[in-house]
C-alpha cells in the first residue's frame, strides 16, 4: 500500500478514498512535489550550517555527532548511527576525523568488547561552549519562531515515521 492510497483500517467501514487521486497527481508540477521541497530545504539547511560551522572546522554531519555527544557524553557507535540515520561506511571515517581533531575518544566497552564507545574529550566539551551560538544563529536563519519550529519538527518526525513504516511494508510485500 503506497502513501497515495493509504487506508485507515476501520472494521466494517468502507475503504477511504486515496489521499491523492491520479488526477490530483497529474496536475502537480515539479515545484508542487513534497519530495523536491524537502530535498531543496535540506540542501539549503546544510549549506547554511556550513557557513555557521566553518570557524569550528566541522562539517554538518560532524556537528550532528557532536550535538549527540553533548547530550549523551558516552555512546556506542551503533547508537550514533541509529540516531543520525548514518551507515557505518559514512560514520566510521567521520568518527576517525573527529578523533584526529581531538574532539572524541574511542574505547572498547569493558562489558562487551564488540562495542566501541565514543566519548567526548576535554576539547570536545570546550567546543560545546565555543559553538553555543550556532543553534541560535540557525534558528534566526530559518525565520521561524519557537512555536513554528516545534510544529515543523513535529510534522517532520511524523512524516519520517510514516515513510519508514511504509518503506518497511513495501519491502516486506
Amino acid at each position: 500500500m503506497d502513501v497515495l492510497t493509504q487506508e485507515i483500517e476501520r472494521p466494517g467501514a468502507p475503504a477511504p478514498a486515496p489521499l491523492m487521486s491520479p488526477d490530483d497527481v497529474a496536475g502537480l508540477t515539479l515545484d508542487d512535489h513534497l519530495c523536491l521541497a524537502l530535498y531543496t530545504a535540506s540542501r539549503s539547511m546544510t549549506a547554511r550550517y556550513r557557513v555557521a560551522l566553518d570557524e569550528f572546522g566541522l562539517t554538518y554531519p560532524q556537528y550532528l555527532v557532536m550535538m549527540l555527544l553533548w547530550e549523551e557524553p558516552s555512546v556506542p557507535v551503533g547508537r550514533i548511527g541509529e540516531r543520525l540515520s548514518l551507515e557505518s561506511s559514512t560514520l566510521s571515517p567521520l568518527l576517525k576525523r573527529l578523533e584526529t581533531m581531538g574532539l572524541i575518544s574511542r574505547a572498547r566497552d569493558k562489558a562487551d568488547e564488540r562495542l566501541v564507545i565514543i566519548g567526548l574529550t576535554r576539547a570536545g566539551r570546550k567546543l560545546q561552549e565555543r559553538a553555543s551560538g550556532v543553534t541560535p544563529e540557525m534558528c534566526d536563519a530559518t525565520g521561524l519562531d519557537r512555536v513554528e519550529m516545534a510544529e515543523l519538527v513535529g510534522l517532520l518526525h511524523a512524516l519520517d515515521e510514516r515513510l519508514r513504516s511504509s518503506t518497511h511494508e513495501a519491502r516486506s510485500a
